[in-house]
This record gives structure tokens, C-alpha cells and sequence, in this order.
């Protein structure tokens, strides 16, 4: 397993309008993020959001395929799915990964707009690989992580630039880019 874990913050978030919101899961990006982190050997996936709610049907859905019909159904996907755990903030994600291993954290966020200062995929890449320490590489929904989260992280990772001006990938599509940028084997 690598010492690189992902969160999905689905508050303190953006909306169109740049407001900070929360907001809701998408039953596509707990099953496919859950199978590229796992694909990627990763140790955990945390779901972020103080929304009772959305804790509950994220729970649900995993209980199916963990312990239900699904279960028995797709092995692999009950594989994938057993590396998530929903959180209702950040602050108890970094407490979690800070009690489970003596290692040090270092934090990163991600995001489709270039930023002062932000590190490279092959600096990251050596980092991630070489470095005796733990990562957590943050990932946001709607229109983007709040302000406030890259005031409090270690690194900002550089964007994915595609083609073009149009930059707005779905964020299961820009997870996949960067764990394979950061692990994968070429």
C-alpha cells in the first residue's frame, strides 16, 4: 500500500457563483474513486462532508456492496469500496491519518486554476515515492476547494492543463491523471 491516501471535500467548497457550499456525493465518484485509489494501491479514501445525510447514504451504499447482495455479486468492487471512510471535516481526516501511523503528513491540494507556488507532478512524483512520510492529496467538488484549504496546506499541486482553454475535467477523470502521474509505472 503507499503512503498516499485521497480525500473528496465536499465542503468548504465552491459553487458557481463562488460561495462556499456543500455539496452532494455522486454514486459515480464513490464507486470509480474507490477502484482507481485501489487500483493505485492507495490505503484509504476519505469522503468529506458534515451532512448527516450524505454520511448516511454513503454508508449505505457501501453496506451494499460490502455486506449486501453486491457483496456476493462484485468482489472487486467490495475490495475497492473497503478502503472509504466519510468524515464529516478535514480536521478529523488529518487527526485519523495522524493517529494510525507515526509518520509525518504532509498535505496537498489540487485544482484546475494555476497557483503561486504550485509543485510540479515530477517533484511531487519523487516526493510521494522517496520521502518516509505520509500524503494526503485533496480533492474538491463543485467548483473547486475554498480558499481557506490552500492557506493550510504543505504543497499545491500543478493543474492538469489539457488542450485548449477548456479546463474542467470531472473529478474522478483528474484523480485517475494524477495518481497514474504520481505512481504509475511507465
Amino acid at each position: 500500500m503507499s503512503d498516499l491516501a485521497v480525500a473528496l471535500l465536499h465542503y468548504p467548497v465552491y459553487n458557481k457563483h463562488h460561495q462556499v457550499v456543500t455539496t452532494a456525493f455522486t454514486n459515480l465518484d464513490i464507486h470509480d474513486i474507490a477502484r482507481t485509489s485501489r487500483t493505485y494501491g492507495l490505503s484509504r479514501y476519505y469522503l468529506v462532508t458534515p451532512s448527516e445525510e450524505q454520511q448516511a447514504l454513503v454508508q449505505r451504499i457501501v453496506t451494499h456492496w460490502d455486506t449486501g447482495w453486491g457483496a456476493d455479486y462484485n468482489p472487486d468492487r467490495r475490495e475497492a469500496l473497503s478502503i472509504i471512510k466519510t468524515l464529516p471535516t478535514l480536521s478529523d481526516v488529518i487527526e485519523e491519518m495522524r493517529q494510525t501511523t507515526p509518520l509525518p503528513l504532509k498535505i496537498i491540494a489540487s485544482g484546475a486554476a494555476s497557483r503561486t507556488g504550485a509543485v510540479s507532478f515530477r517533484t511531487m512524483r519523487q516526493m510521494v515515492q522517496q520521502d518516509k512520510q505520509q500524503y494526503l492529496l485533496l480533492l474538491g467538488t463543485g467548483w473547486g476547494l475554498s480558499d481557506e484549504i490552500f492557506e493550510k496546506v504543505d504543497y499545491i499541486l500543478e493543474p492538469i492543463q489539457g488542450i485548449g482553454d477548456y479546463n474542467h475535467l470531472p473529478v474522478r477523470s483528474a484523480l485517475a491523471i494524477m495518481l497514474d502521474r504520481l505512481l504509475g509505472t511507465y
